[in-house]
């Protein structure tokens, strides 16, 4: 352990040490009181683990009911329309469909519905007629289903920048490519935190690093779970098949297959259709490859829902979940004072996030951290203006008002300059920072035109040469020799 007698190059109240949905979560809380955060992100960008690799379903419940992440799932949902409302992010309430295919699904529905209205979470018995009336291009062997009116769809990028977007505004401090290498600790108390950066003082430390969560902690000497990391692979098809299916539809299976973690076809908060995701044991927490193999695996599991369903796939990505051995989310304060462990937090992590937020203020009062509530607390943030989602005369006039709303870099997406320039003021410096922030690059040619416009515009507002500018940080260049240069040295 190192001997805290290193000079401190910032003192705060509370380190936060990961930015991802739950740290943000965590630092817009916080926010409330008057105390002093920092968040502590080893990447360059907010949401670059985890949370960007999921499929941004806001669950109705999850079980065990009565597990951790069964209880803060339903709080969560609870808060998320005030959430989202305040911070001006889009929530599509869109409803799980639960779809029974045989005799037996049909008998295993009717137990769970019972159960479901034993429990007081909203659900609706929809027979094979109704059924038909909401999702008619659903197979002609759907029986019945239960529809869960509280399950929705949101974008966990978006809602994550506005997070901390909102917390900054708010007085939290963050620190980007900044890596925790040690928990400092004497007498059992937490002192501080170093960095690759230098020493941060502090009394109280919230370990929400993800996928590095259990090595966090065994720097702390509390290391008392391990992280199992799963991968989920995702197939994303064209926009215009928007409207195929209304709602997020799965089997009702009696038997979960072990390929998959119950997933189904999805969608996104935009429209896309999103099928997955599989299950894969892996033993690297950087392993978001995805495989021939994955891609039919879904398309075999979750075809039998919509059997004639066009396959327009533009893009396939994984996410690896940051699973503990215990299966159960790790929440709890430790032997070391100032220590909480925030960890373990897979799906429904994203549902969760707003209540673990407030669980996790609450073992920090019980830590001994003073908190009152601030008297100039603004809940309010406003998201990135969109041309398309306004009518045409509002268009010509933020078009006058700013002639870069008249210049469309991003076909697919119709995204303009206007919007590309507003996301790198907010923080993005990468090609996956104004992608995320924007959608640029998210449409069916997947960046093949709107990426050399996009590193224009971030060499000229970063100041910076086109050749350094990375996709996410790190070595990850996107240019590494001028045609010029090239033909120079032939």
């Amino acid at each position: 352990m190192s001997k805290f007698f290193l000079k401190p190059s910032l003192k705060t109240d509370v380190v936060i040490v990961g930015g991802g949905v739950v740290g943000c979560s965590i630092a817009r809380e916080l926010s409330k009181y008057k105390v002093d955060v920092v968040v502590v992100e080893k990447e360059v960008d907010f949401c670059q683990g985890a949370s960007k690799g999921c499929s941004g379903i806001i669950h109705p419940f999850v079980t065990p009911f009565n597990s951790l992440k069964g209880k803060l799932c339903v709080e969560g949902n609870k808060l998320m329309d005030k959430l989202t409302e305040e911070l001006d992010v889009p929530f599509n309430r869109c409803g799980l469909l639960f779809v029974s295919l045989n005799r037996k699904e049909t008998f295993f529905l009717f137990l769970v519905y019972l159960v479901m209205k034993w429990r007081g979470i909203q659900v609706k018995f929809l027979n094979k007629r109704e059924l038909r009336k909401v999702e008619p291009n659903l197979t002609n062997k759907a029986k019945c289903a239960l529809l869960f009116p509280s399950g929705g769809v949101i974008s966990p990028y978006e809602l994550t920048f506005a997070l901390i977007e909102n917390a900054q505004k708010n007085g939290v401090k963050t620190l980007l490519g900044t890596k925790v290498e040690e928990v400092l600790v004497e007498n059992g108390e937490v002192k501080g935190v170093k960095t690759n950066k230098g020493v941060i003082e502090t009394s109280y430390v919230v370990n929400a690093a993800g996928l590095y969560s259990d090595e966090v902690a065994e720097t702390a000497g509390v290391r008392n779970f391990k992280i199992v990391p799963r991968k989920g692979c995702m197939i994303v098809f064209d926009k215009k098949l928007r409207g195929y299916y209304r709602h997020y539809v799965a089997e009702a299976k009696i038997k979960q297959d072990p390929r998959t973690k119950g997933g189904g076809a999805l969608l996104t908060v935009e429209g896309n259709p999103l099928w997955g995701p599989n299950l894969k044991e892996t033993g690297s927490k950087e392993d978001t490859s995805v495989s021939r193999k994955d891609i039919e695996e879904i398309i075999n599991t979750y075809n039998v829902l919509f059997p004639d369903f066009p396959l327009k796939i533009i893009t396939c990505f994984a996410g690896v979940r940051a699973a503990s051995e215990k299966g159960d989310f790790v929440i709890e304060r430790t032997k070391v004072k100032g220590f909480i462990n925030v960890a373990g937090i897979q799906s429904p992590g994203l549902t969760a996030a707003p209540a673990i937020a407030k669980m996790v203020t609450e073992l920090l009062r019980k830590e001994g951290l003073k908190l009152e509530r601030k008297g100039s607390f603004n809940p309010y943030r406003k998201r990135i203006n969109k041309l398309t989602d306004y009518p045409p005369e509002e268009q010509d006039k933020m078009i006058k008002e700013n002639p870069g709303y008249g210049r469309i870099i991003c076909r697919c997406e119709q995204v303009t300059e206007a919007e590309v320039v507003e996301a790198i003021k907010r923080g993005a410096k990468t090609l996956d920072g104004v992608k995320f922030r924007t959608r640029a690059g998210m449409g069916r040619c997947q960046g093949s035109f709107c990426t050399p416009k996009i590193l224009e515009i971030l060499s000229r507002e970063l100041k910076i040469p086109v050749k350094k500018i990375t996709k996410k940080g790190g070595k990850s260049l996107i240019l590494l020799y001028k045609i010029k240069e090239l033909l120079k040295g032939a």
